[in-house]
Parts: structure tokens; C-alpha cells; sequence
């Protein structure tokens, strides 16, 4: 892990990807979509069809997260990360489809880990807990997708200096051992 702030943006290359070291801090600028598990569920069927997504996932990263309706001059509300492991059914087939990054809360599984190796992709944690900041990163807004989902519907956002921890690495590298190894009692 660095100490500084690593600053990148999306779309990601394989190139970001490889710079990213399970632990690395991150500040996000570009767009970012978000999906939750109905929306995925719905992405991977198209998938599984041959059909287009609504978006190009390629070099993409999606947000794990159901905002809170917007208040009144702002581009969104509250917007703190979905616990990921309820991905952990889709993120495989949409890292084979070409995303790159995934932003959430808790560990991914073992096959998603399997998907970041082989595909090249990376996942990373937003800080739970901290909605309304993180909210103030993201400049804009628009549904693009699935608006019958409500909080879970697809929206691309165009995000500047979203903070995130990069949890799990495309070598496999997990921040969660990490930090238990390194703070173990023997």
C-alpha cells in the first residue's frame, strides 16, 4: 500500500488495472455506472441472449449502490456502497462482458476473484457509513436503465475525486487478509 492518494480515471485500461495494489487509496473521476443485484440479474440475462446491454461495459467500473432521491439542486442524494457479495452471482459474466472495476462494501467471492485474474479487473471499497460525503463527489446524474427499479434502477454518473480503497486486486491480493495478518496477536 502507498501512502498517497493514487488519482485515476475511467474508463480503466488494463494498464490502471495493473497499477493498483490491493490496499492502494483512490480517487475516482469520470463516469461510473451503478447496478445493484436486480439490475445485474437483468444485465447478465441480456448477456446470456446475445443481446446489447444499455451500456458498454468495457473498461467500465460499476457502483454497488441505491442512492437516496435527490434534494433540490443536487445531482443525487445519499450514496453509500451496497453490501457486494450479493454480485458475487453476476460480477463473473460482466467482468467476462469487460468491466473493469467494481466499487462496494464487504469482500467479493472466489469466483468473482477468479474473474479479476483472468479478465484483468479490480474491486474496490467505498467507505459504509459515509453516504452524504461521498454523495459530493458525484457531479451528475441520469437514470439510464431499468427505471421501473426505483433506488436500483442504472444510472451513469460522472464522479470527481471519489474516494475508494482498492480491496481486491486482479493478482488476488485481498486487503481483508491483509489487514488481519498484519494485525494479528500471535
Amino acid at each position: 500500500m502507498t501512502e498517497e492518494t493514487k488519482r485515476i480515471t475511467t474508463p480503466f485500461s488494463d494498464e490502471i488495472v495493473e497499477s493498483l495494489i490491493a490496499g492502494d487509496r483512490v480517487f475516482i473521476t469520470g463516469e461510473v455506472y451503478t447496478a445493484r443485484d436486480a439490475a445485474h440479474k437483468r444485465l447478465v440475462e441480456l448477456l446470456d441472449k446475445g443481446e446489447k446491454l444499455p451500456f458498454d461495459p468495457h473498461g467500465q467500473v460499476i457502483y454497488f449502490v441505491g442512492p437516496a432521491p435527490a434534494k433540490p439542486g443536487k445531482p443525487i442524494g445519499s450514496a453509500g456502497p451496497t453490501t457486494s457479495y450479493r454480485m458475487n452471482p453476476y460480477a463473473p459474466r460482466m467482468i467476462e462482458a469487460g468491466l473493469k472495476g467494481m466499487i462496494g462494501k464487504g469482500e467479493m467471492g472466489s469466483e468473482v476473484v477468479e474473474a479479476m485474474k483472468k479478465h484483468k479487473a479490480v474491486y474496490m471499497v467505498a467507505i459504509g457509513g459515509a453516504a452524504a460525503l461521498i454523495a459530493r463527489s458525484i457531479k451528475k446524474s441520469e437514470i439510464i436503465a431499468y427505471e421501473d427499479l426505483g433506488a436500483e434502477a442504472i444510472r451513469k454518473l460522472y464522479v470527481e475525486d471519489f474516494p475508494a480503497i482498492v480491496a481486491q486486486d486482479y493478482r488476488g491480493e485481498n486487503m481483508y487478509i491483509k489487514g488481519v495478518q498484519t494485525y494479528k496477536r500471535e
